[in-house]
């Protein structure tokens, strides 16, 4: 699943230990507000240190992210976690080289004729009318 906006929360980075493999675990959560009429937010975390230094995240940058919807139990209550998997920074101008091309949004029109004269009618005019 994709959802795109800007970053409008960068929130504090949570820390812990496995305690299956002992090992350091290390994730951080963002909040991501869409352009719609009426903007919805999403708050989505990256895991892994590795992962938060890769995506490098910053507040007000525009994103596209990738993501994965999962649900877990804990004490007879369900919760959901969205985690990130890729995320891509949104370019609003041209990539360097191309040149944004420009359109004419109103089409040429062509020379108005000249208005009719009585001296126009000739007496060689093979009209009937």
């Amino acid at each position: 699943m994709e959802f795109s906006g800007k970053v409008i929360a960068i929130l504090p980075v949570r820390t812990g230990v496995s305690k299956t493999s002992g090992n350091e675990w290390k994730v951080q959560s963002y909040v991501v507000e869409n352009h719609d009429q009426y903007p919805r937010r999403m708050c989505f975390e990256v895991f892994g240190a590795d992962k938060i230094d890769q995506f490098n995240i910053q507040m007000g940058e525009e994103l596209n992210v990738s993501f994965d919807i999962d649900a877990r139990q804990w004490q007879d209550k369900w919760f959901n976690s969205i985690r990130a998997w890729k995320v891509d920074r949104v370019q609003a101008e041209a990539p360097e080289g191309q040149q944004p091309i420009a359109v004419d949004p109103v089409p040429p029109f062509a020379p108005e004729p000249a208005p009719f004269t009585a001296s126009d009618n000739s007496a060689t005019d093979d009209l009937p009318f």
